[in-house]
């Protein structure tokens, strides 16, 4: 398959990796430090499920790619509509744009700029960042990539995506029927894990110490399932106790993506995820309190970078 990564940082870079070390055409595009050390040493993944380096063709431009069968779009949230504004070169009537972001609305914004007959679904559970420009760092997380077409059927690409991905070596590759079920399941938990750790300054170690902040972790989870329930979403029982769970085996050290943002003077996915909780909730008459507390708490910091 030929591969265009549109956004070739702690996600996109480690799909891109796996998949050209499994045999596929895998294009890279990005900007900055990050980009010239693409271009001059390639990508190095320092991985707990393996290091690999690759040579890969890397650009900041799409038109120097050309149609893709897949594309794997892996912007930030608060990128996305502007980063779709470009992406027409790289696209055929049959690719297939994956969205592999944080939040519940980057498909529909998508949608809206390509058409929706593009646009798949993707959730990644994996801990990767760009750890210095050239270099991503994976240091936890099952890697696991789940995917599905909008619509739910097994079309020949979704296919052909899943054999490619299932195929490389690093990655736990799952298609689904239901994609807005995974979605909206991942999306509970960021916005427990980033609101947390963001507005306590903690790690989830010491989240976990404290019987309130281990409450109002609880919260964050049962309000987003009770939104995406509200939406229609068939979110299971489940959910929230298999999160809580899933966080009391992280490491004590963890903290979100968010944190770091917050912590590293960079702009903020809040309207992404507290911001996209609130709206929800409002749409479909669901009190959300904590979140709404969140994001509150959060906004000052947002907007004092011009977010």
């Amino acid at each position: 398959m030929k591969v265009a990564v549109f956004g070739a940082g702690g996600v996109g870079g480690y799909l891109g990796a796996r998949l050209a070390d499994a045999g596929h055409e895998v294009h890279l595009i990005a900007r900055g430090d990050h980009l010239a050390a693409l271009r001059s040493d390639g990508l190095r993944v320092e991985s707990i499920r393996g290091d690999t380096s690759v040579e890969l063709p890397a650009t900041d431009d799409p038109a120097d790619i050309g149609p893709c069968d897949v594309v794997l779009f892996c912007v930030k949230a608060h990128d996305t509509r502007d980063a779709a504004a470009d992406l027409a070169p790289l696209l055929d009537e049959r690719t297939a744009v994956v969205s592999v972001q944080n939040g519940v609305d980057n498909e529909r914004w998508l949608a809206d700029e390509i058409g929706e007959d593009h646009v798949v679904g993707g959730v990644a559970y994996i801990f990767s960042t760009i750890g210095e420009p050239g270099v991503v760092e994976h240091t936890g997380g099952p890697a696991q990539f789940v995917y599905g077409e909008l619509d739910g059927e097994r079309t020949d690409r979704i296919e052909r995506l899943d054999d490619a991905l299932s195929a490389s070596d690093g990655i736990d590759a799952v298609l689904v029927t239901d994609i807005r079920v995974e979605l909206w399941r991942k999306f509970a938990f960021i916005c427990a894990q980033a609101g947390m750790t963001a507005t306590t300054r903690l790690p989830i170690g010491e989240l976990r110490e404290t019987d309130a902040s281990w409450t109002m972790y609880r919260r964050i989870i049962e309000e987003v399932c009770a939104v995406a329930r509200a939406e229609g979403v068939d979110h299971p029982d489940e959910t929230v106790d298999e999160w809580l769970e899933f966080a009391r085996g992280l490491d004590s050290d963890m903290y979100s993506s968010l944190h770091y943002d917050l912590t590293h003077d960079k702009r903020l996915e809040l309207d992404a995820l507290h911001g996209s909780v609130v709206r929800h909730a409002s749409e479909v008459d669901v009190d959300v309190p904590m979140n709404e507390a969140v994001h509150a708490i959060l906004r000052p910091w947002a907007d004092r970078a011009g977010r």
